[in-house]
C-alpha cells in the first residue's frame, strides 16, 4: 500500500479551519511553531498570492517562514493580513 506524506495545507481550505488551526497553535505552541503555522496557511492559499498581497517576492516568504526561521515581526504582520487573519489581544483568566 501507497502512502502519502501528511500535509497540513491540504487541510487548510477554508477560513475557518485556517483560523482555528492558527489559534491552536498560538494557544499551545511556541514561536517556532506559530512561523511554521503560518507557512502552512501561507502554501495553502498559494505563496505566488501571498507574495503578490505582501510585496515579497516567494523565495523571501519561503525563507522567512521556513523551520528555525525568525522573520521579522512586519513580515509576519503582512504575512497574516494577506492571508486575512489578524491579532488580537484577549483577557487570560488566571
Amino acid at each position: 500500500m501507497d502512502t502519502s506524506k501528511f500535509d497540513i495545507a491540504d487541510y487548510l481550505d477554508s477560513k475557518e479551519m485556517i483560523a482555528e488551526y492558527l489559534n491552536t497553535v498560538l494557544e499551545e505552541g511556541d514561536n517556532a511553531d506559530v512561523i511554521n503555522a503560518i507557512g502552512h496557511v501561507a502554501k495553502a492559499i498559494g505563496m505566488t498570492k501571498i507574495a503578490e498581497e505582501t510585496g515579497l517576492s516567494r523565495p523571501s516568504l519561503y525563507k522567512a517562514l521556513s523551520e528555525g526561521a525568525k522573520p521579522q515581526f512586519s513580515t509576519v504582520m503582512k504575512v497574516l493580513k494577506a492571508i486575512g487573519g489578524q491579532l488580537q489581544v484577549n483577557p487570560v483568566s488566571n
